[in-house]
């Protein structure tokens, strides 16, 4: 799969939004790798895009490009798609809380950007719009899961939209490792200075992703994707409760407070809802789930096989302490 991966994003004109954030940095330093022609971050945060350009310096030349602006401007989208071969979406608003008591923002962002999104890549003739989503987007409880759900929708209309001469898909992922709004650095920091670790409710379970695996679910699902499916990787569940006890015993000892459910938080999370299942694939380490109208046959998805049974977080045998150690070594925590 490297080395066709590498074939396809060879040469290519990428642009990342959402550039400067933890997945988009990642994706770019893995880009890197296969030799695109370019690639552009594009970002609001002013102050992410000024460490990047200095942390890559005169050595990226014009190959790393740093673009400000902001999602929700469809003629700055406009000028920065020219000549873009490749859309990744990453740029929206991913904290529940912050979402649930700003709902009108999340929209804006999370739906009304996505739609400039679609609408400036239609415009530019890019050819394929990989949007990040979240397993928040099955049978969503909450603003952020809402609108992704909601902006999923858009993207995978997106084909008819642009009479398949750009092609959108996307994919969803659990909890990003290490990622900002992930509970562990949250954890982490709450233990290093000596605080209670905060636990809404020990029994709540998650699915955990690594962000090196995150970022080989977007690429796959780039060069795999054509034309409005959603892809997922299958993810490890965890108990919070038993990820705090051994981030305890792994950076030093404190006490855990159980502060109980946030507005908006699920007990539990899924990857798919029953209706997508009965149109969803697998294959040993991905999950796709086909769409519903105008569905092409992908020759490289035919030995995928319809999926069985409905994957939650609840029904899911959670990793064990050994397992969720393992885990975040693997995650450089």
């Amino acid at each position: 799969m490297s080395k066709a991966l590498e074939d396809f994003y060879k040469n290519k004109h990428i642009l990342i939004t959402g550039g400067a954030g933890s997945i988009g940095q990642a994706l770019c330093e893995k880009l890197i790798e296969y030799h695109p022609k370019t690639i552009a971050l594009f970002d609001i945060n002013e102050n992410g895009l000024f460490n990047l350009r200095q942390k890559y310096g005169a050595n990226c030349g014009d190959r790393i490009r740093f673009l400000l602006g902001d999602i929700k401007n469809l003629d700055r989208l406009q000028y920065a798609f020219k000549g873009v071969d490749i859309v990744i979406h990453g740029a929206s608003y991913k904290h529940v809380l912050e979402c649930e008591y700003n709902p009108l923002d999340a929209v804006e962002t999370n739906i009304n950007g996505t739609t400039n999104v679609i609408q400036a890549a239609i415009n530019q003739h890019v050819k394929k719009v990989i949007f990040t989503s979240s397993d928040k987007a099955a049978n969503p409880s909450n603003t952020m899961g809402t609108t992704k759900l909601l902006a999923e929708k858009l993207i995978i209309a997106a084909n008819d939209y642009g009479a398949r001469t750009t092609i959108f898909s996307c994919c969803r992922f659990g909890n990003v490792i290490g990622t900002s709004g992930s509970v562990i650095p949250l954890f982490k920091k709450q233990i290093l200075e000596g605080r209670p670790i905060t636990i809404t409710d020990p029994s709540m379970t998650r699915f955990m992703i690594t962000q090196e695996t995150a970022i080989d679910l977007v690429l796959k699902a780039g060069y795999l994707s054509e034309g409005g499916e959603i892809f997922i990787f299958k993810m490890p569940a965890v108990k919070v409760g038993d990820l705090a006890d051994v981030m305890i015993k792994k950076y030093g000892k404190t006490k855990k407070v159980i502060i109980g459910i946030k507005p908006g938080e699920k007990k539990y999370e899924e990857v798919m809802t029953e209706e997508e299942m009965s149109r969803a694939i697998e294959g040993y380490d991905m999950y796709v789930i086909l769409p519903q109208t105008n569905a092409l046959k992908n020759a490289r998805l035919s030995e995928y096989t319809p999926v069985k049974t409905i994957s939650t977080s609840a029904y899911m045998e959670p990793l064990k302490p050994d397992g969720i150690r393992k885990f975040l070594d693997e995650a450089d925590i």
